[in-house]
């Protein structure tokens, strides 16, 4: 078992930025890679960016690309999302997701086994 539980969300305006966290507990963070997704309202899930279990590969949504950097510390076994030059667009419940049976990136959806609760962005114009 896995728990993952996300914090740093809130309201910032247009051009802003924000930190999201995850912390992991329940199994050694360091053997299994993570993404970070969001949900829009009236939306499907999407895929935001990845990183694998020892930081070396990420990838990005194609949406975030160039403004989000997902990072991670496995000694304190937590994850990050730095968000810069947020946009209204960017506003959604962002979820962040353990992949516990492969240590390598993936943006599959299905891929992952484990989810927190999800934390509020919200991007005003």
């Amino acid at each position: 078992q896995v728990q993952l539980v996300e914090s740093g969300g809130g309201l910032v305006q247009a051009g802003g930025s924000l930190r999201l966290s995850c912390a992991a507990s329940g199994r050694t963070f360091s053997g299994f890679s993570m993404g970070w997704f969001r949900q829009a309202p009236g939306k499907e899930r999407e895929f935001v960016a990845t990183i694998s279990w020892n930081g070396d590969d990420t990838y990005y949504g194609g949406s975030v690309k160039g403004r989000f950097t997902i990072s991670r510390d496995n000694a304190k076994n937590t994850m990050y999302l730095q968000m810069n030059t947020l946009k209204p667009e960017d506003t959604a419940v962002y979820y962040c997701a353990a992949e516990t049976r492969s240590p390598f990136a993936t943006s599959r959806i299905s891929d992952y086994d484990y989810w927190g609760q999800g934390t509020q962005v919200t991007v005003s114009s």
